[in-house]
């Protein structure tokens, strides 16, 4: 189960560099730290799907959810992004955390289902919601399905539930809604005319029927 309380999680994980341009087209959000702490430690102390896990970070960013994954005890990690400068960062804030036992991959996950076609124990990840790229949430998360032997915990707007949960029944996998989080947007791109937007977003987990 958990090795590091909750608070303790979100401490460490506020540490974590940003993006320093991130790009529209890409939806490049970093989890929020209270986000990301939350669902990993929900993951780990409810389902222990974390510790000792092999674990895969799709469109991983700058590397929360793998620095959170790998603090937790999971065994390896790989992070996946189609984006240079975001596995950058990402490695920078490995380096600075000083862990190991993780790869980095660049790479479009329209090829990941086939080569790494249940590699891991446990696919965590915040994929873009769908709002440049109609769609890409789905294609995210068929991805995910193919390259998990276990399950696989996701976050996707709230407002695209039932969409989502239809999907999965026709894949015949199960999905439960485990978590009703609010995901609160910075001002990040400049065509935002607030300084934050809070939306809200569910985490859900896919497993086998």
């Amino acid at each position: 189960m958990a090795c590091m309380k909750l608070k303790k999680l979100e401490q460490i994980l506020q540490e974590v560099d940003s993006f320093d341009t991130p790009k529209i087209k890409l939806e490049q959000y970093m989890t929020p730290p209270n986000i990301a702490a939350c669902i990993l430690f929900a993951i780990q102390s409810s389902f222990d799907d974390i510790d000792n896990k092999i674990i895969a970070d799709l469109g991983c960013g700058s590397g929360i959810l793998s620095i959170g994954s790998i603090l937790l005890g999971a065994a390896f990690c790989s992070g996946f992004d189609i984006d240079h400068d975001a596995l950058n960062i990402c490695l920078k804030n490995l380096k600075q955390f000083q862990l190991s036992s993780y790869d980095l991959i660049q790479c479009d996950i329209s090829y990941l289902s086939d080569t790494f076609y249940k590699r891991y124990d446990t696919v965590i990840m915040n994929p873009p919601f769908g709002t440049n790229k109609k769609g890409i949430d789905i294609e995210f998360l068929k991805v995910a399905i193919n390259m998990s032997k276990h399950s696989v915990y996701s976050l996707h707007k709230t407002n695209t539930r039932e969409y989502i949960s239809s999907k999965a029944r026709s894949w015949r996998i199960k999905n439960e809604v485990i978590a009703e989080l609010r995901f609160d947007l910075p001002h990040t791109y400049k065509f935002h005319t607030k300084k934050s937007v809070d939306i809200a977003v569910d985490l859900h987990r896919f497993s086998q029927l």
